[in-house]
């Protein structure tokens, strides 16, 4: 009978004591041991497990195994869409391989990106997946990549879902040939004068996506005046601010608006809307991404699809990847126009 005071945890020995087995017997049932256990012992463990309301201590497991069974995930701001649809696919490839996810956001900090890593090695995650924009020389970078590579030399796998800019494996989004494909769709459709809206000049995506996007259009000999490039936060307050700037400065004559993003580019919409602009009919509006809130905002939105959800599940599978020299496999995932009725035909 057990004599475990009531408000005190159950312990492991607590279990081996209940179900009359050696604490060793109780650990390879509940711990997920490569050495078979009888299955009547293991089913006894069980059920004196349920018996006593114990939880395994996972921090205990982690030092005793050299690492949880976890898979850490960073994102820059879990309420996107974009991030919360790579973090579906992450979670879905790393139900299949038996671990958990764990998630914290860096508002698109390197400086709060560096110390989540910081505090997350101690938690001895399997995998630590960095996702979203790098930045043109953060003040950070030399201490991330020094502590993603002491993270590496414990056993720790490291996947990035960005830039090819650290010296780890990574899922890169082709965002340049994205954006220059759609900046020649929609000259196909008969555009000719644009503006657009992009993130602060450091990030990344938004500098790749802009380049793609003029480097489209120089193809046809057009260019977007300088005065008609408006700049914000990455997100959809950021568009709606900046679609509020160019319309102040004037965009008498702009026939389509391209936003870096699809929440920026839904942002600008709102904007437009409020400032006596009706969308398509006044002005078009194109996006990049393909989340789902651009199918379902009036008019639909036209963006550039990225398979956000394959992202996520192709950087687990590049963690547990037998390449020769995982630690610098590089997967580039392709993209796709999606024309839909915020940029009719002209």
């Amino acid at each position: 009978m057990n004599s475990r005071p009531s408000a005190s945890p159950a312990t492991l020995q607590d279990v081996a004591r209940e179900a009359g087995v050696s604490l060793a017997t109780a650990s390879r049932s509940l711990n997920g041991s490569v050495r078979k256990v009888h299955d009547d012992y293991r089913q006894r463990v069980l059920e004196a497990a349920a018996r006593l309301n114990y939880s395994p201590n996972l921090s205990a497991q982690a030092v005793a195994k050299g690492a949880s069974s976890t898979v850490a995930l960073l994102v820059s701001d879990i309420a996107d869409p974009y991030f919360s649809s790579i973090a579906a696919g992450v979670i879905r490839a790393a139900e299949a391989k038996g671990l958990i996810v764990t998630m914290a956001a860096t508002a698109r900090s390197s400086v709060r990106e560096l110390e989540l890593v910081r505090a997350l090695r101690g938690q001895r995650p399997q995998v630590i997946i960095l996702t979203g924009s790098r930045l043109e020389g953060p003040p950070a970078h030399d201490a991330l990549v020094a502590e993603l590579q002491a993270f590496i030399n414990t056993g720790g796998r490291v996947v990035l879902i960005s830039q090819r800019e650290l010296p780890f494996s990574t899922v890169v989004v082709d965002n340049y040939l994205g954006a220059r494909a759609l900046a020649n769709s929609l000259v196909e459709q008969g555009y000719r004068r644009f503006a657009a809206i992009g993130g602060a000049r450091a990030l990344m995506t938004s500098t790749d996506r802009l380049s793609g996007f003029a480097d489209g259009l120089a193809e046809h000999g057009i260019a977007i005046h300088p005065n008609h490039v408006a700049r914000a936060e990455f997100t959809r307050d950021g568009g709606y601010t900046a679609g509020q700037h160019l319309l102040a400065t004037g965009i008498t004559g702009v026939q389509l608006v391209f936003a870096v993003n699809d929440v920026m580019a839904i942002g600008a919409m709102s904007a437009f809307r409020d400032g006596g602009l009706a969308v398509p009919e006044s002005i078009a509006v194109a996006g990049f991404d393909d989340i789902s809130t651009a199918r379902d905002v009036t008019p639909a939105l036209t963006t550039v699809r990225v398979p956000l959800e394959e992202l996520g599940s192709r950087a687990v599978e590049l963690a547990f990847s037998e390449s020769d020299s995982p630690a610098n496999d590089v997967v580039t995932v392709g993209t796709t126009v999606v024309l839909r009725e915020s940029s009719p035909a002209i």
